[in-house]
């Protein structure tokens, strides 16, 4: 017996947060669809550019999903070198998702599919993740290299050396050549208590990270892209031996693009108006181009 289109869907565009308390580990796990077709149908990516994005939107979605309070914002941003992508942008607001790239001069090469290392992609470049805490309106922010061998494993890097929280990054793209599915798991060890406490400690030989780590790492990349798989049956068949674990499910994801005609034209309006007549067109029109949803909005200057 199938599930029924409405179970499928249920398992698509949704961040499951779960926790083990006996571990000190706290999780998410993510499955995106419409979504990310929605986000890529927009731009004329080749495959290796689209897997890209699509791997860098789920890892964007399992960080920012880890926020807990009403405008707090994610941010990824990662610069190349000389590879085939100069600049990547992701961010995550109250479960709207956004993102793009950037094409630096460098052609794929003869032969290059749609899996491509991070050096191939990146050639270099470095990493920053940004968190802005609505309120206070605070902001912290980490820069690390890009290394490793996908992004997935940037981003545990980047935990590693900024953070210092042991973290394991799991992601998984698989394409039909119309449309690409994207689903991912990120787990973390949390020493000296749950979730919200401050942490006195962090010790990356900790036996309850590797016991944790070891069953996290046995996930395979079909199950994270099975959209007949529920989430919860991921995390059950991980962590069913644990005495404790605490599922909670989190929320939709929607694409988030916030532009709009009245927020340019408020931006443009902070300029002279002497700087607003340069920046016009023939036409005395300013033409603002949203990299994001690739729309482009005309400002009377």
């Amino acid at each position: 017996m199938t599930d029924s289109p409405t179970q499928t869907a249920a398992t698509l565009d949704r961040v499951l947060s779960f926790s083990i308390p006996a571990r000190d580990v706290r999780g998410r796990v993510v499955r995106l669809g419409p979504t990310l077709d929605t986000i890529l149908g927009v731009h004329d990516y080749p495959p290796a550019l689209a897997h890209c994005l699509a791997e860098a939107l789920v890892l964007t979605a399992l960080m920012g999903s880890m926020l807990k309070g009403e405008g707090d914002q994610l941010t990824m941003q990662a610069q190349g070198g000389d590879g085939l992508v100069r600049l990547l942008v992701c961010d995550y607001r109250d479960g709207a998702l956004r993102g793009y790239v950037e094409r630096s001069e460098h052609q794929p090469e003869a032969g290059m599919g749609a899996n491509c290392t991070l050096a191939q992609l990146f050639g270099g470049g470095h990493l920053a993740i940004t968190f802005d805490i609505a309120a206070g309106k605070r902001r912290y922010q980490g820069i690390v290299p890009l290394e490793g061998a996908s992004l997935a494993e940037a981003v545990e890097n980047y935990f590693l050396q900024s953070e210092q929280i042991p973290t394991l990054a799991r992601t998984a793209i698989v394409s039909d050549g119309k449309r690409i599915r994207a689903g991912g798991l990120l787990v973390q060890h949390i020493p000296e208590g749950e979730d919200g406490r401050e942490r006195l400690h962090v010790r990356f030989d900790h036996p309850e990270w590797e016991h944790v780590a070891i069953l996290a790492g046995s996930l395979r990349h079909e199950e994270l892209v099975d959209q007949e798989l529920p989430l919860d049956d991921i995390v059950w068949r991980l962590f069913h031996e644990e005495s404790e674990v605490r599922v909670t499910p989190g929320p939709l994801l929607t694409r988030g693009c916030r532009c709009s005609q009245d927020y340019y034209a408020s931006v443009l309006a902070r300029f002279p108006s002497e700087e607003r007549l340069e920046m016009a067109n023939d036409a005395g029109v300013i033409v603002v181009d949203c990299a994001f949803c690739s729309r482009e909005f005309a400002i009377n200057p």
